[in-house]
């Protein structure tokens, strides 16, 4: 070899990223990411609300400055009128008040259990990391996760 071309070879010390630093700092920036794209889609949501409530506004003027319109719509209460009235007439009777008690007990016994069931599947889907589960029929259902954001009161 050349003289001019040999390279000193020094001692040093060789450093690795940790991977945990690594992971630390890509969780922080997807997060952050995350967190201004969350923000900017509740901003646009708000928007596009306050935009529809707008259109919703100027399309039921719209409806109203209609004489035909108006006129199908007075017709329309009067018969739901007439429809509430038989209604309540016929639930009167004692057979169709056991009938409604039962529908009304039997639907808040199902939003109840719905809610146990999800966080039932919750902890299922976090135990096992299965998306789904089969039922006793066999069926195969899949485990969908929904998440909304509400507004929480202010506190004044």
């Amino acid at each position: 070899m050349d003289e001019d071309m040999t390279q000193e070879v020094q001692d040093a010390d060789i450093v690795e990223e940790s991977p945990i630093v690594s992971t630390q700092a890509a969780d922080a920036t997807v997060l952050t990411s995350l967190d201004e794209l969350i923000k900017a889609t509740v901003a646009s949501v708000d928007r596009i609300r306050i935009e529809m409530k707008k259109h919703k506004e100027m399309l039921e003027d719209g409806y109203a400055n209609d004489p035909v319109y108006r006129e199908h719509e007075a017709l329309a209460k009067e018969a739901a009128k007439k429809k509430n009235e038989t209604k309540q007439q016929i639930l009167k009777q004692p057979a169709m008040q056991t009938l409604a008690s039962k529908v009304k007990t039997m639907s808040a016994e199902i939003k109840e259990k719905q809610f146990s069931l999800s966080d039932y599947l919750l902890e299922y889907q976090r135990l096992s990391g299965a998306n789904q589960i089969e039922v006793g029929n066999g069926e195969i259902l899949e485990i969908v996760n929904v998440a909304k954001v509400v507004r929480k009161p202010s506190g004044k």
